[in-house]
């Protein structure tokens, strides 16, 4: 499907039944794809990092953020007509890019993105229906609310739709 609608790193964006969106470069990020499994409206955020709170005075883009940009895309959803309890989610994305030698686990960003978009999607009582996530390697991903699918492509690997 041409005329996709590009959702930039640390962005978000809601997406009509009729068209398709897409964010490019999850490596430690999170792509979250949330739909409204009866009127087909969509969204995709791209989340770079778990935590607003833990990066005082640089948080001022909500989208960069898993526990506020996930909760902006379900509002600026409602806004639009989709009703929560109707949206369900896929998540793509947070590896391991880099391996260092005793790295903590504050290092790493992959995992914590993951387990943070995870623990915002529950609090909003929103199903993860499917997830790509973890591993070693990056991943581009394509959304298309009307059907639902949420494609992953990564380079050297098939192309999965989940």
């Amino acid at each position: 499907m041409a005329n996709l609608i590009k959702v930039g790193m640390a962005d978000l964006k809601i997406c009509p039944p009729d068209r398709g969106i897409t964010t490019l470069g999850l490596g430690s990020c999170v792509g979250v794809a949330i739909r409204d499994k009866d009127n087909k409206q969509g969204g995709l955020a791209h989340v770079m990092l778990p935590d607003s709170t833990i990066m005082r005075g640089s948080n001022s883009n909500i989208a960069k953020f898993a526990d506020t940009g996930v909760m902006e895309l379900v509002r600026q959803m409602e806004a639009a007509g989709a009703i929560r309890r109707r949206m369900v989610a896929k998540i793509a994305g947070g590896a391991k890019m880099f391996s260092f030698a005793n790295s903590s686990d504050l290092m790493n960003v992959g995992d914590r993105n993951v387990a943070a978009v995870k623990k915002v999607l529950k609090q909003l009582n929103i199903p993860i229906l499917a997830e790509d996530t973890g591993l070693t390697f990056g991943r581009t991903v394509e959304f298309f609310p009307a059907t639902g699918d949420f494609v992953i492509k990564a380079v050297g690997k098939p192309v999965r739709t989940i």
